[in-house]
Order: C-alpha cells, then structure tokens, then sequence
C-alpha cells in the first residue's frame, strides 16, 4: 500500500507543477500568445526532455539501439499529435479562461486518455478486468461528476465576477479539439514503453520514461513549433524575441524567465507523472485517470488559496465544493484500485 500512496503523490506534485504552469502567461501581456507559447513549448518539450535523458538514463545510445525503429517513430508522431492539442488548450485559455477550459478538456481527456490507448493494443478487457478494475471503472465515473460540477461552477465564477469571454463557442470547439487529440499523449506513452524498460535495464530505475519523453514531446514540440512560426510569419512577431519594438530591456528578461518557469514547471508534471506510473502496479493505466483527476483538483484548491472564487455566489462556492469532494473521492477510489492490483 506504501508503494501505491507513494505513485499517488508523485502523481499529486506533478498535478501541482502542471497547476501552475500556465499562470505566467497572464503576465506576458505585451507579448504576443504564440511569442510566450513557443519559448515556454522550447524548455518543455525540446531542452528538458533531451537533458534529463542524457543526464539520468545511463547508456542512452545502447537504450534508443535496442528499441525497433517503428516504435520510436510512433512515440514520436503520437507526440506530434498530441501537440495540437497542446496549442489548443493554450488558444482556448484566452477565449474562455482556466476553469471551463481545463474541465471540458480534461472532462474528454480521463476516459479517452485511458480507454482508447487500452483500446490501440487490445488490452482493454484485459486490464478492466483485473482484481481492482472496478474500482478504476467507478473512479473516472465520480471523475467525471466532479469535473462536471466544477465545470459548472467555473462558468458560473466568470458570469458572477464578469470576467471577459471573446468567444465563448471558438473556445468551446477548441476544447473538444483538445479533448479529441489530448489523449494520444498518453498512447505515446504507452507505445515508448520499450524505452523505458531498456532504460530500466541499463539502471535508470524510476526516471526510465524519460527515455519515452526523449521522443514523445519533441514531437508536440514539431508541431508547436510549425504552428508558431506560421502565427509569427502571419503577424510579423517574431521581432518580440530580438527586443524588438514590444518588448525591451528588463520587460524583455522578465518574460524570458516567466517562459523559462512555465516551461520547467510544464516539463515537471511528466518528470513526477513517470516517477508516480512507475510505482504503481498491474493497474498503472489508470495512471492517466487519475494524474488529470488531480490536476483539476488542485487547480481547484489553488483558486481558492489565490482567492480567486472570493466575489461568487454562495450557491457556486457550494458547487465548488461538491466538485472537489467528489474529485477527492474518485482519487481514493482510484487509490484502492490500484491497491488491490498490486
């Protein structure tokens, strides 16, 4: 049980990393979106995950050898895939803020993240029907409740506080976008898992998926990248980077650094999502499940330190709340499902 409680925690600091990740672009305003997307995108998914690999995974050239040619091209082209969802949850932030955004798209993310890769490999009946696959089943059930509930009262947050929408059905289709094309991610993941045993035999221990992320997220990073530098091409932007007529001086190493923190923070939600898969058990695909079940709600709870729900409504703060119980009971259940499979 130990071991389990451990992958859970893990899984609980990487869900706070990705918490606050986003949070700088609020700030990087005389920036344009696709200027702060792409140096934050470079850290996360270009020079950390090619650092740690080469820092943590000894013998990495023998890894990547040993590991056939089409499974290192799948990792990486369902990475690139997984990269246009990446754009467009960042797109859909600016149109219908954190809140909606997160839910709608991880609402999709928590049953076709860890159904469908299920699913690609035919294990599917294979791995729900485990000692414990009931309780997974029931876990992403009251996940699902509570990202309803929070969803809700997110929405009713941005009416009662009148903060602006620019397009509220743009922002919405964008987040079925996301939801659709989020959990090939997680299908990388699952496909690279030969890099991460031979790492594991070259003693790389628990950051062994760190051979996966040497190829799944310079994938999304391909595909950010295209789609940037089309924006940039499109809105002559890229000056914002050479302090150009935007951005200068100071201002111009403040928004540097706030990209360099979204980015180690965005890449420090994979580094502990590997540390807590690696401990679980048979039934560590629900890892997915409950890695976007807590993210959520710790963004939840961190609205709440921030004291961002201060001017809603009692009714909406009570509907926060439901939604937080209820995602906190789907951690637990998830928690004892993978107990009992160990």
């Amino acid at each position: 049980m130990i071991q389990v409680l451990l992958g859970i925690f893990l899984h609980g600091i990487g869900a706070i990393s990705a918490t606050f990740c986003y949070m700088p672009q609020k700030k990087t305003t005389r920036w344009s979106w696709q200027s702060y997307w792409l140096a934050q995108a470079f850290i996360c998914w270009l020079v950390l995950p090619i650092f740690i690999a080469w820092l943590t995974i000894p013998h990495l050239g023998k890894v990547i050898h040993e590991v056939p040619g089409n499974i290192l091209f799948q990792t990486f082209f369902f990475g690139a895939v997984y990269g246009i969802a990446g754009n467009a949850f960042g797109v859909a932030i600016r149109y219908i803020g954190f809140s909606l955004t997160y839910t709608v798209t991880i609402g999709m993310s928590v049953v076709l993240g860890t159904i469908c890769p299920l699913l690609y490999t035919g294990e599917l009946v294979q791995s729900l029907s485990q000692i414990g696959g009931e309780w997974i089943i029931a876990g992403m059930g009251m996940g699902l409740i509570g990202l309803i509930l929070f969803g809700v009262a997110g929405r009713n947050k941005e009416v009662e506080q009148s903060e602006s929408v620019s397009n509220f059905k743009i922002g919405m289709w964008l987040c079925i976008l996301v939801g659709i094309f989020n959990w090939f991610l997680n299908l990388s993941f699952s496909i690279g898992q030969p890099l991460a045993d031979a790492a594991a035999k070259y003693g790389a221990g628990n950051l062994q998926s760190g051979a996966i992320y040497l190829f799944s997220l310079p994938g999304a990073f391909l595909t950010t990248l295209i789609y940037t530098v089309y924006l940039h091409t499109k809105h002559h932007t890229s000056k914002e980077y050479l302090n150009g007529n935007v951005v200068k001086g100071r201002t111009m190493l403040i928004y540097q650094l706030m990209a360099l923190f979204s980015g180690m923070m965005w890449y420090g939600q994979f580094l502990f999502y590997g540390l807590g898969h690696n401990q679980l058990g048979k039934l560590k695909f629900s890892s997915w499940a409950i890695h976007m079940v807590m993210l959520v709600l710790f963004s939840g709870l961190a609205g709440l330190i921030l004291k961002e729900w201060k001017l809603v409504k009692p009714k909406t703060l009570y509907m926060l709340f439901a939604g937080l119980f209820t995602l906190i009971i789907s951690v637990l259940f998830l928690t004892y499902g993978n107990y009992l499979g160990m």
